[in-house]
């Protein structure tokens, strides 16, 4: 007999859950529905790299500091666009 595959621990499910809702986000103006907004998006994704970091604390494997820094100059570059956007 085999033993059944491990659960994933809370910090992975919470990043799942984070994946998910920025992919629903992201898929629901496709079907019809307004853009979400884009500091919502950018939140979302700040805090998944959080998360990312909190998951790295307990599992030697997934400490990928150089993934890491390319999301955040990512998120970085969104909120400097967000913040020049030109009003109206």
């Amino acid at each position: 007999m085999t033993a059944p595959p491990p659960r994933p621990d809370a910090w992975t499910i919470l990043s799942l859950v984070l994946l998910a809702a920025l992919a629903v986000l992201l898929f629901l103006p496709l079907l019809g529905a307004p853009t979400p907004s884009p500091w919502l998006v950018a939140a979302l994704l700040l805090v998944r790299v959080g998360v990312q970091v909190m998951r790295a604390r307990t599992d030697e494997r997934l400490r990928r500091p150089t993934s890491w820094a390319f999301d955040l100059l990512l998120i970085g570059l969104l909120f400097y666009t967000l913040a020049n956007r030109p009003p109206g």
